[in-house]
This record gives structure tokens, C-alpha cells and sequence, in this order.
């Protein structure tokens, strides 16, 4: 069930798995809300807790992360601030709902991977690993983070008329240049996601998972 505290519109489903450490941090794409990746996180991790907030910016109606000036050109004034808005209310979420901070794991789409690649290089500490679907670079931080341990999945289609494959290579470059564990999945799709990627993301987070318990 969405409720509105901590300052996000959001959805927190405890683990099916009272044993299971691990968190899912569910970031929508550009139209999405809390409940959009609900279904995704449990065919992904079907024993562990799930954490899905709605974007706070609108963009003709539509709910996103953070406000773009068009296509691929980001406000980056604005995605740090709503980084950093969004890594506090994740922290909050935690002493609420007693997740464990340190085995959290963001699943995010389109504009949810961006803003999940964005915590990991603006609020390094907050994730334990990612699985980004259809990512860009969200912007170069000043200063390289390390995120060392922290293990990394972009998945991104090769036919994806929003993300050049060049784009991908490059955000993959840049996470590696912080230590991060990497891993590229390329598909034949364009922006929409497949049943092979998804039964590829499951197996990869089992392993990330397994490292976890």
C-alpha cells in the first residue's frame, strides 16, 4: 500500500524471507510510480524487501527523478539535489521500516538507473549494489568516489534509441574508474526490457545475494 512519509509517496513491502538481509530499492522510469517495479522486484528477488518511492518531479504530468532540460540533457543542479533527497529519504526509510542499510541493492529503469547510478557517485555509502536497465551517465562527479565491493549490472540494448551503446561503454568506464565490479549485458532490444535480461539480472543478484548471507 503508497503512503506519503518521509517526504516521498512510496510503497514498502517487508521480506517474504524473514531471513533474508537484502533490500530492493525500486526506481521507476519517466511515467512511473512506487508500484511500477513491484512486479519486477519480486520476479528478481522473490524473498526479499522491497522499497519503491515515486519520483518527485513532473514532467508534463508524468512523474520522474529529476527534471532534464530534453532528451539525454540532464539538469544537474537538480539531479544532485534530488540525489541527495532521495539517498536522505532512503536512510529515513531505514530506521522506520529496519531494513539493513548496509544490503541495499537499487533495481532502477531509464530514468530510475539514472538516478541510481547518480547515488552511487554522489552517496556512494547508501547502495551495495545495482542492477540499472537502460542507463546513461547521470553526470561526472568532481571528485571520483571509491565503491570498491560495490558490484554493479547495466543492462542495455543494442537497437535502444535513447541510449547509444557508446553511452553505456562510457558509464561503465566511469564506474569502473571507482573500483566498482561491473558487469555489461548487451541485448538485440531497443528501450524495452525482455524476459532474457530479466532471467539474467535474477541470476546475477542471486550470486550478489548469496555474497550477502
Amino acid at each position: 500500500m503508497s503512503t506519503k512519509q518521509l517526504g516521498f509517496i512510496h510503497t514498502f513491502i517487508p521480506p517474504k524471507d524473514p531471513k533474508s538481509p537484502i533490500t530492493l530499492l525500486l526506481l521507476h522510469g519517466t511515467g512511473g510510480n512506487e508500484s511500477s517495479l513491484l512486479s519486477l522486484g519480486r520476479s528478481l528477488a522473490p524473498g526479499c524487501a522491497l522499497l519503491g518511492p515515486r519520483g518527485q518531479v513532473l514532467e508534463n504530468g508524468m512523474p520522474r527523478f529529476f527534471r532534464r532540460f530534453a532528451e539525454g540533457v540532464f539538469d544537474i543542479e537538480d539531479l544532485v539535489f534530488r540525489t541527495n533527497e532521495l539517498a536522505d529519504f532512503v536512510e529515513d526509510a531505514s530506521n522506520v521500516y529496519k531494513f539493513d542499510l548496509t544490503k541495499l541493492i537499487a533495481v532502477g529503469y531509464s530514468n530510475g538507473a539514472n538516478i541510481a547510478a547518480s547515488v552511487l557517485l554522489l552517496r556512494p555509502e547508501l547502495l551495495d549494489g545495482a542492477v540499472l536497465f537502460r542507463p546513461m551517465v547521470p553526470l561526472v562527479p568532481e571528485k571520483t568516489p571509491n565503491i570498491s565491493g560495490t558490484s554493479v549490472l547495466i543492462s542495455a540494448g543494442k537497437l535502444d534509441p535513447i541510449v547509444p551503446q557508446e553511452e553505456t561503454e562510457r558509464l561503465a568506464t566511469l564506474l569502473r574508474e571507482c573500483a566498482s565490479d561491473v558487469t555489461v549485458n548487451l541485448q538485440d532490444r531497443g528501450h524495452e526490457l525482455s524476459s532474457e535480461e530479466i532471467k539474467y539480472a535474477k541470476e546475477w543478484l542471486s550470486k550478489q545475494i548469496t555474497r550477502s548471507q
